[in-house]
């Protein structure tokens, strides 16, 4: 099995949905609160719909949908963005596949295409913010040249109080 990473287009939205709703919902058992995750089934055509907006407009974001033949895997969102001193940063908002396709090493492409694309900007960092309990992330994070600078921050969001950290590309 090979899979393909592309730009996502407003078509793509309902698929696109569909997979971010089972990636969490396999990957966040046990971290967000179940009653979020099972509730996120009946959002899916407002999800779609907000992604076909996002894939219309897309500002500094780049969306991709990671594809094994033609049928989605998973999905990468990215953002090259300025900061308020004006230097480029590179932060990968989400990087998820769906529950068959972890293990095999696709994981490690789909990061090293997105800090490929973020390096295209000379950021001055590219970093990402993980759920400080999902312990099964961060190994991958610091074994892909991440590092957590020690930086954490607590959030209201998902059904729960939830602290996410934030770890740097060292590399």
């Amino acid at each position: 099995m090979k899979i393909t990473i592309r730009k996502a287009i407003p078509e793509d939205a309902y698929n696109y949905a569909m997979c971010h709703i089972s990636c969490w919902q396999s990957a966040y058992r046990g971290i967000v609160s179940d009653e979020y995750l099972d509730n996120m089934s009946i959002e899916g055509e407002q999800r779609a719909e907000r992604y076909r907006l996002a894939f219309t407009d897309p500002g500094d974001c780049e969306y991709y949908c990671v594809l094994n033949e033609e049928a989605m895997a998973g999905f990468l969102i990215i953002n090259k963005s300025q900061n308020d001193d004006k230097f480029f940063i590179g932060e990968i908002w989400a990087i998820y596949l769906l529950e068959e396709f972890r293990g095999m090493g696709y994981g490690e492409d789909i990061l090293e295409f997105a800090v490929n694309e973020v390096k295209r900007v000379n950021p001055k960092e590219i970093f990402l913010w993980v759920l400080e309990k999902n312990s099964r992330a961060r190994r991958f994070y610091e074994r892909c040249n991440f590092t957590f600078d020690g930086t954490k921050t607590e959030k209201s969001i998902w059904g729960g109080p939830l602290t996410l950290v934030k770890y740097v590309y060292t590399q």
